[in-house]
């Protein structure tokens, strides 16, 4: 008896591509939960506590507070939208349907990008619904600074769709985000997103600059109010990116071995 073995062709870019992309975004988007604290949470959180009539007056940087209070909620929109769609590898993971993409020709390489491009656009959405609602309700700033900051606010959030990588490989996922949403609320106070780190003691602030958080909301803000230290920031969010970076792939390369 002859056999033949079957070639199997790798598929372009990995099996990168765009219905690819285009079925992760609408099964993230089919989830109303993910939906609610990702869109609306941020901006619910603006208008609770950026739009005081005293804060469309006082002014931050080249704004006013509201406007401050934008941006840092565009950064905890952007780090919740991309933490929750990194997170999602927990769930396929427990349903099997990591280890069925195993099964097939994907590169590893093209499901994890695919997974980062979804987070990132999950992320700008966050930022660009917090900015429209903001500009709308009192935030007063320069155009383009209003631009910088949110491109700014986006392209730092990749560090938490590092993070949500890492955690969705690390955590079961029975309860991901019951773990990762007070963790981000913490990080996001200890970080000073929502306390500026010149209102807390000595102590909270030192501890602040050590945060992933603080580097992100810092670069973010920077155009309207370059009054900290751009440097610290940039190593601050350099540090983390890696750190989460090289967690998600240990955790990646662990799971795959197991097929």
């Amino acid at each position: 008896m002859t056999t033949h073995a079957i070639e199997r062709r790798a598929p372009r870019l990995g099996g990168f591509s765009a219905t690819f992309l285009r079925l992760e975004l609408r099964r993230m988007l089919r989830n109303r939960r993910t939906v609610i604290f990702t869109l609306v949470m941020p901006a619910a959180f603006f208008l609770l506590f950026g739009t005081d009539s005293s804060y469309r007056t006082e002014s931050a940087g080249s704004g006013n507070v509201t406007a401050y209070i934008m941006v840092s909620m565009a950064v905890y929109g952007a780090m919740i939208a991309t933490t929750s769609a990194g997170a999602m590898v927990s769930v396929e993971r427990a349903v099997g349907w990591s280890r069925q993409l195993r099964l097939t020709p994907l590169n590893p390489g093209a499901y994890i990008a695919v997974k980062v491009v979804v987070a990132m656009t999950m992320g700008l959405a966050a930022v660009v619904v917090v900015s429209v609602v903001g500009m709308a309700t009192g935030a007063d700033l320069p155009v383009g600074d209003l631009i910088a900051c949110a491109v700014l606010a986006w392209l730092c959030s990749l560090v938490f769709a590092a993070f949500g990588l890492f955690m969705g490989y690390l955590l079961p996922s029975e309860n991901v985000m019951q773990i990762l949403g007070p963790v981000l609320a913490l990080m996001s106070f200890a970080g000073g997103l929502f306390v500026p780190v010149d209102q807390m003691g000595d102590t909270f602030a030192t501890i602040a600059k050590l945060t992933p958080v603080y580097g992100v909301g810092e670069i973010a803000r920077w155009p309207l109010d370059p009054s900290g230290s751009l440097a610290v920031a940039v190593l601050n969010v350099a540090a983390w990116t890696a750190v989460f970076a090289a967690g998600a792939a240990w955790r990646f390369r662990r799971d795959t071995a197991r097929v």
